[in-house]
């Protein structure tokens, strides 16, 4: 993003608007006059929505992710291992299913071919620890950093997921293991570079170049899809990925035990652990952001959710740093997208200390009328049409379900309607009825 010249002497909601109007005015060559307005249309559908003003009508968000696989008549698989399927599946969704008001793109279907070569560990996927035609892939958690190495995460994050992470979660980077800190401000790095010539890290460095190779092939056909959606005037509704710190060690280091006991065991690591990685959160979303034009950070929230943990202690170890992390990103006009997974009525009343419209809160469990209440003056919400309802309802009950929460939710803007999560199978037509609920129920 090519920001203003006084970009730091800008007040948050001024940098917000300078990311609005990139977000409404992308460097891309529409495919005709009335792509450009419908693309213009939606946009500023969303925007009002955050801003909590009421646009035209209630805008949605098609809970979709792998869809366009099965709607293709094709597997999770195929679209893996096989890139022009994937940009012929979501090429064709996206152009039978003109009506959406956004359209990821099939960015978060990874590469397997990338996986399997080097060796990844942290998830099982269809052809690879899953059967063929398994919907999706699943995460395989673990402790992979033992409680006696928070100090050296803290001292050094970056070194940390190279020698000791990364070479117990991908087979690949096993090697790197025997590296030495790759922090260094002393002395001439001879040594330091000839520890590269070990021909265990020759072969990693060789695998991981040919994977790299691997991964620029997928990227480029995703970097079609999502160019051509834009072509036509749908736009993408993230512009980065981030997340809690908690979930950060939870999920990926200490595992869903381990990081509970941590709290009781070892808090005051813990802390320090999680505020050593708000800047990088932060960084991390404002360069992502900066990449792609949209403003919007998705934040998928794991282990903050009612029945893990006590209100006080969401409160003393969940909510602080990850509140940091939004305000940082919030400070950088971005607009942080929590997908509170889970059920998070309990918690309501704490995240709801957030600067005015500055948050889209995404429920999956939730009284959404009782949401509205406590959140509706506050920050813009969405959700949340039950997948079962989606997979094995019928469109009527569908647009039924719809109706009832635009009633409840879309008085006086700040409502964004669509799934509790994402579906991998179902009818089509359930999503269309959801496209024909908003135009019908959500006009202001």
């Amino acid at each position: 993003m090519d920001k203003v010249k006084n970009w730091s002497e800008l007040t948050p909601e001024q940098k917000r608007e300078e990311r609005f109007k990139r977000w409404l005015s992308p460097d891309v060559k529409f495919s005709s006059p009335r792509a450009e307005k419908l693309y213009k249309e939606r946009v500023t559908r969303f925007i009002k929505a955050i801003k909590l003003e009421e646009p035209d009508r209630v805008p949605v968000m098609l809970p979709a992710a792998s869809y366009p696989a099965y709607y293709a008549g094709t597997t999770m698989k195929k679209v893996m291992y096989d890139y022009a399927a994937l940009k012929k599946a979501w090429l064709k969704f996206m152009n039978e299913f003109g009506d959406m008001d956004s359209f990821g793109g099939p960015g978060l279907i990874l590469p397997a071919k990338v996986l399997d070569m080097i060796d990844y560990k942290l998830q099982k996927w269809p052809g690879h620890g899953l059967a063929d035609d398994a919907p999706t892939h699943q995460f395989i958690e673990g402790e992979y950093m033992p409680p006696e190495e928070y100090d050296d995460l803290i001292r050094d994050p970056a070194d940390y997921m190279m020698r000791y992470f990364l070479p117990r979660s991908v087979g690949a980077f096993a090697p790197f293991s025997k590296l030495s800190p790759l922090t260094i401000f002393v002395g001439i790095p001879i040594w330091y570079i000839g520890q590269f010539g070990d021909p265990d890290i020759r072969k990693a460095q060789q695998t991981l170049l040919e994977a790299a190779l691997e991964c620029n092939r997928w990227a480029a056909a995703v970097t079609e899809v999502s160019r051509a959606a834009l072509e036509a005037g749908f736009p993408s509704i993230w512009g980065g990925m981030n997340g809690a710190p908690y979930d950060m060690i939870g999920d990926m280091l200490r595992g869903t035990a381990g990081i509970m006991m941590d709290m009781f065991r070892r808090p005051d690591k813990l802390h320090k652990a999680m505020d050593r990685l708000v800047p990088i959160a932060i960084n991390e979303s404002v360069r992502s952001a900066d990449a792609s034009g949209c403003p919007i950070i998705f934040m998928p929230l794991h282990k903050g959710t009612g029945g893990f943990m006590s209100n006080e202690q969401f409160k003393t170890f969940y909510w602080p740093t990850f509140k940091e992390v939004m305000m940082g990103l919030i400070n950088e006009g971005l607009v942080p997208l929590p997908f509170a997974e889970g059920d998070y009525e309990p918690r309501l009343e704490i995240i709801k200390d957030m600067p005015r419209s500055s948050v889209i809160w995404h429920f999956e469990r939730m009284d959404m009328a009782k949401a509205k209440k406590v959140l509706g003056d506050n920050a813009c919400i969405a959700g949340n049409v039950p997948v079962s309802i989606l997979c094995t309802g019928t469109p009527q009950e569908v647009k039924e379900y719809c109706r009832r929460l635009i009633e409840s939710c879309a008085k006086g803007g700040g409502y964004i309607l669509t799934g509790a999560a994402s579906i991998e199978k179902g009818d089509v037509n359930n999503l269309r009825a959801m496209m024909e609920a908003a135009k019908e129920y959500g006009t202001y």
